[in-house]
């Protein structure tokens, strides 16, 4: 009897510690800031396997639309951070974004190759 209590509440636990480490960020989420080459908008479209985050970044950069994939994606918490790798004007773009979730916004800053960067927000697509 001890042994099957203890197991049921090391399961209960364990489940809340992933639901803890986990922020449910799945799905479609919008966002629209200025930059130094103008206003971009972006669309992301994560998927999520426990603390690995990944999926796709979709943006448009003055009418110049692109599509890449989200890499070395991380979820802890409510924190997340990936990297989007971005061909632009022939240049070649480490772009790093770290971002908090809360409720249906996540509060982003981003660095792009190493030098300036953006903060804004996304928003879940409805």
């Amino acid at each position: 009897m001890f042994m099957r209590k203890s197991v049921t509440l090391a399961v209960l636990i364990l489940a809340g510690a992933v639901c803890l480490n986990a922020a449910d960020i799945a799905g479609k989420w919008t966002a629209q800031f200025d930059s130094q080459v103008g206003v971009q908008k972006y669309t992301f479209d994560f998927t999520v396997d426990g603390s690995k985050l990944t999926g796709k970044a979709i943006s448009n950069i003055g009418g110049a639309v692109a599509q890449t994939d989200i890499q070395e994606g991380k979820i802890n918490g409510d924190e997340i951070s990936f990297v989007e790798n971005l061909k632009y004007q022939e240049m070649d773009l480490r772009i790093v974004y770290k971002g908090k979730v809360s409720g249906d916004e996540i509060k982003f800053s981003r660095t792009v190759a190493d030098a300036g960067g953006e903060e804004f927000v996304a928003k879940r697509a409805k």
